[in-house]
C-alpha cells in the first residue's frame, strides 16, 4: 500500500476501508479467491464497466492484494490473483458475505447472485 495513503488513515479500520472500499473491490477480491482468471473471466463475473473493473484491480494491484501477470501473446493474456496478502482478507469477505445472508433472511428477499457454489469454495479454502 502507498505509505502516503496510510498516513492518511486515523486507525487500522481506515486503512483496511481504504484498500478494499471500491465498490466492486470486495467482489473481484470474493472471486479471486483461491483461483487464478483471466479478465474476461472476471468482467463476466464483476457486474462493472470495462473502465471501472480495469481501474479497480489497478488500485488493487497497487495496494498488494491483486497480483497480474501479462503474458506477452496476441491477443494479450492477463492473469489475476490474489497476492498472499490478499489471501488474508478470505475470512472477513465470508463473514461480509455470512452478514448479507443475514440481511436476505430477515428482510425475506431472494439474493440475485448464484454464489452458493463460491461459498463452497470460500468454505474449503478457509479449511485448508
Amino acid at each position: 500500500m502507498d505509505n502516503e495513503i496510510l498516513k492518511s488513515c486515523a486507525c487500522p479500520l481506515d486503512a483496511t476501508i481504504a484498500v478494499i472500499g471500491g465498490k466492486y473491490k470486495i467482489d473481484i477480491i470474493y472471486y479471486l479467491f483461491g483461483r487464478t482468471l483471466r479478465y474476461s473471466q472476471l468482467s463476466k463475473l464483476v457486474s462493472a464497466t470495462p473502465k471501472m473493473l480495469a481501474e479497480q484491480l489497478k488500485e488493487l494491484e497497487r495496494d498488494g492484494i491483486v497480483k497480474r501477470v501479462l503474458y506477452p501473446v496476441v491477443p494479450p493474456k492477463t492473469e489475476y490473483s490474489l497476492t498472499p496478502l490478499g489471501n488474508k482478507l478470505c475470512a472477513t469477505v465470508l463473514e461480509m458475505y455470512k452478514f448479507g445472508q443475514l440481511l436476505y433472511n430477515e428482510s425475506k428477499v431472494k439474493p440475485r447472485c448464484g454464489a452458493t457454489e463460491d461459498l463452497e469454495r470460500l468454505y474449503g479454502i478457509l479449511k485448508n
